[in-house]
């Protein structure tokens, strides 16, 4: 059965924390600022996107199968000595804030890619890119990163590389429902896996990790064999005409991004997702 995002029946701890949200009138949490990439390569078949499962114990998400992503750290706005590529200020036009914001939203699109997949987007000059990322010592740095021991500008630095913001582009925006007690407000880019990298299963807060066509996952979701929230099934949806990654990152300087916060509905005690 085709998901039908218009008006979708929640169920289980969404259904109730929906339904208290609405019935007592609770005040929404506030959007904490988030980064999400879609991360591309190609197949005989066409694109495929690197997807991962969460852990069905954490908090926000759990079981869900989304992208490489997570929130914006303080030390993300730190890295104006390291980058390449169209300007915050241009960043920050695309995604409808500050050069400053949005250069936030950009490291932490390279940072939690790197911490969740092992991918780092980032080179020794403006022309290259890391090639690899799986030794022992780059190991070490990731789990440095995740466990917020080292910052990423130090990490930049240390290593001698600039980030590749050339290599990001913007894609989506959406924020988490209000009724949700963890709020995102999360910046979607897409990117291409660089040539020579390969991603890890290494981060904690997942328990499988794929790469798959965008439309097999649609197909997954619909067949009731993969759980995904809105935006990451909306996304592969909207991936799956294209016949190779350069074509996504081209189409990306025409997309129109916009926020979109789905609403909830309350009819006959039951709560519905409306999300188009």
């Amino acid at each position: 059965m085709v998901r039908d995002l218009r008006s979708e029946l929640l169920s289980g701890r969404m259904a109730e924390a929906a339904l208290a949200h609405v019935r007592e009138g609770r005040t929404p949490a506030e959007p904490r600022p988030a980064s999400t990439v879609i991360l591309l390569r190609d197949s005989p078949a066409g694109p495929e996107v690197y997807l991962l499962r969460r852990q069905r114990s954490m908090a926000f998400a759990a079981g869900m199968t989304v992208f490489p992503g997570g929130r914006v750290d303080p030390t993300d706005s730190s890295i104006a000595d390291s980058w390449e590529g169209p300007s915050p200020e241009w960043f920050g036009e695309r995604l409808g804030c500050s050069g400053e914001t949005a250069a936030a939203y950009v490291a932490a699109a390279v940072r939690e890619t790197f911490e969740e997949s092992g991918v780092l987007l980032a080179g020794p000059s403006t022309e290259t890119v890391v090639s690899d990322t799986t030794g022992a010592d780059w190991e070490a740095d990731r789990v440095a990163l995740e466990g917020r021991s080292l910052g990423f500008a130090e990490f930049l630095h240390r290593r001698g590389l600039v980030l590749r913001a050339d290599l990001l582009a913007p894609w989506a925006h959406w924020i988490t429902p209000e009724f949700e007690p963890r709020r995102y407000d999360t910046r979607f880019f897409v990117a291409a896996l660089p040539a020579g990298q390969v991603t890890r299963d290494v981060t904690s807060e997942s328990d499988q990790v794929a790469w798959m066509r965008p439309a097999d996952a649609v197909a997954a979701v619909d067949a009731g064999e993969m759980l995904m929230l809105p935006p990451t099934y909306l996304c592969c949806r909207d991936l799956t005409p294209y016949a190779d990654v350069a074509a996504v990152l081209a189409s990306s300087a025409d997309r129109r991004i916009t926020p979109v916060l789905p609403t909830v509905r309350v009819d006959n005690d039951q709560a519905y997702l409306e999300t188009l």
